[in-house]
C-alpha cells in the first residue's frame, strides 16, 4: 500500500509502540509536548488549547535557544506551522501546539492557507499557486514605504514605547516587544520573503513533491529549515468538520479513504521529501519525525460501519530519521494484535527526550513552569539511545 515508502525503509526508524492514554484528540497535547494534559476549560469539544498548556517542542526549542550565549538570533521565526494551526479548516484550534505557560512570544508563527468552499479538502486534491500563497500577511512592504520611512515610523514608536514601559513593567509588553522585534526583522529580510515563495522552486521540484497541500507543505517546510527556521510542524488534519473520511482520524469506509486518498498521499510526497532532504546533506542534522497524535483499533470496531476504526492510543506506530538516527532499525515490538506493546514501549516524554537531543538540547534542561518553579523540558522521558 505504500510501494514508494517500502523502498526507503534503510532511510529510516520505525517505532512500533508508542504509547499513551490520552485516547481521544488531546493526544495532540501529549504528542507535541511530551507531557500529559493539564485541566482547563477547552470549549463545546473538549479539545481547545489553553495558556494552562506545556509548551510544544517548537515553543521550547526557541525559548533555550533565544536565553543560549551560543545562538545568534535568525531572521525567520524558529517555529513555525505549515499549512494551518492544527485543526483551523475544521474549525478547531486542538491543543499541544502553542507555547502555553511558556509565554505567547514562543508561539508558533502560523501560516493561513484556505479552502475553495466548505467541503473543499486540499490534502485530496492538487492545488494551483494561486491556492498556495504561504508567505504570512504583511510581510511585505507596501511600495510607498521605504525602508527610511518604516524606520522614521518606528523611531516615533519607540519614543511613545519607552515612556509607556516607564510605568508598565509586566510581562505582556515585554512579549509583545519581542514579537514586534521579530516581525520587523521579518519584513526587512529579503531572505525570509524568499523563503515563503514557492514559485522559487524549479516545476520539476514542485512536481517531485506532488502538487496536494500536504506535498507543497513539505516542499515550504524544507526552504524553510534551509531558511534558518528551528523546528517546522506540518500539519494533515481533518479538512471539513463533521466529515471524518476527510483525514487520517476516519472512523468509517477506511477502506476507500485508505486506498484512494490517505495512503497515496503520503506515498507520493514524503519519500520525494526524505529523498530531497538527503541529496542536499540536510538529513545530517535535520530530525524528521512523522506520526498522529493517536492510532487506530486494531480491529474493525467502529459506530456500525463495516470497515471503520475507532481511536487507539495504547500502541501506534511513528517515523524517525535524520540527525543521527539508525536508519533502517526498527524498534519495539507489539503483540500479534498490534493491540499492546510487548517490549520497549515508547512513551512521548521518550519522543520528547529524543527530539531535544537531537536538536542539541540537553533533556535535563529546566525552564521555568507554570507556578514559576523550574521543570525539565522532558519530565519523565528518556533518549531511544538504541536508535542512535
Amino acid at each position: 500500500h505504500l510501494p514508494n515508502l517500502a523502498n526507503l525503509t534503510d532511510k529510516f526508524a520505525l517505532i512500533r509502540t508508542l504509547n499513551h492514554s490520552e485516547n481521544n484528540h488531546n493526544g495532540c497535547h501529549f504528542i507535541q509536548t511530551g507531557q500529559t494534559l493539564p485541566p482547563a476549560e477547552r470549549g463545546s469539544a473538549n479539545v481547545s488549547a489553553t495558556e494552562k498548556d506545556w509548551p510544544a517542542f517548537g515553543s521550547v526549542v526557541s525559548y533555550v535557544d533565544r536565553n543560549s550565549p551560543t545562538k545568534t538570533s535568525a531572521d525567520i521565526p524558529p517555529y513555525i506551522i505549515l499549512p494551518n494551526t492544527v485543526g483551523r479548516f475544521a474549525g478547531y484550534d486542538y491543543s499541544g501546539q502553542y507555547a502555553g505557560w511558556l509565554g505567547k512570544e514562543y508561539n508558533p508563527m502560523a501560516t493561513q492557507i484556505n479552502k475553495l468552499h466548505a467541503t473543499d479538502n486540499p490534502f485530496f486534491r492538487d492545488c494551483q499557486d494561486s491556492q498556495l500563497n504561504f508567505q504570512p500577511p504583511g510581510l511585505t512592504r507596501a511600495a510607498d514605504i521605504t525602508l527610511d520611512r518604516l524606520n522614521r515610523r518606528l523611531s516615533l514608536r519607540s519614543q511613545f514605547d519607552s515612556e509607556r514601559r516607564q510605568l508598565d513593567s509586566a510581562r505582556a509588553p515585554k512579549a509583545f516587544d519581542s514579537l514586534r522585534s521579530r516581525a520587523m526583522n521579518m519584513i526587512n529580510s529579503p531572505k525570509v520573503a524568499q523563503a515563503f515563495d514557492l514559485t522559487l522552486e524549479s516545476e520539476k521540484t514542485r512536481e517531485r513533491y506532488g502538487r496536494s497541500l500536504f506535498g507543497q507543505s513539505l516542499l515550504m517546510s524544507r526552504r524553510l529549515v534551509e531558511a534558518g527556521a528551528r523546528y517546522v510542524t506540518v500539519g494533515w488534519d481533518m479538512a471539513v468538520r463533521g466529515d471524518d473520511t476527510t483525514s487520517w482520524d476516519s472512523h468509517r469506509e477506511l477502506t476507500r479513504i485508505n486506498r484512494d486518498y490517505l495512503l497515496p498521499g503520503l506515498d507520493r510526497s514524503l519519500p520525494p521529501f526524505l529523498l530531497d532532504l538527503e541529496e542536499r546533506g540536510m538529513l545530517e542534522d535535520t530530525l524528521v519525525l512523522v506520526c498522529g497524535e493517536i492510532g487506530r483499533t486494531p480491529r474493525f470496531l467502529n459506530r456500525g460501519s463495516a470497515d471503520g476504526r475507532d481511536h487507539w492510543s495504547y500502541c501506534f506506530p511513528a517515523l524517525i530519521t535524520g540527525a543521527g538516527i539508525q536508519q533502517g532499525a526498527i524498534y519495539g515490538e507489539s503483540d500479534k494484535h498490534a493491540a499492546y506493546p510487548v517490549t520497549d514501549a515508547v512513551s512521548p516524554a521518550d519522543i520528547a527526550a529524543t527530539i531535544y537531543d537531537r536538536l542539541g538540547i540537553d533533556p535535563q534542561t529546566r525552564i521555568p513552569g507554570p507556578q514559576g518553579r523550574p521543570v525539565p523540558i522532558a519530565e519523565g522521558g528518556s533518549v531511544l539511545n538504541r536508535l542512535l
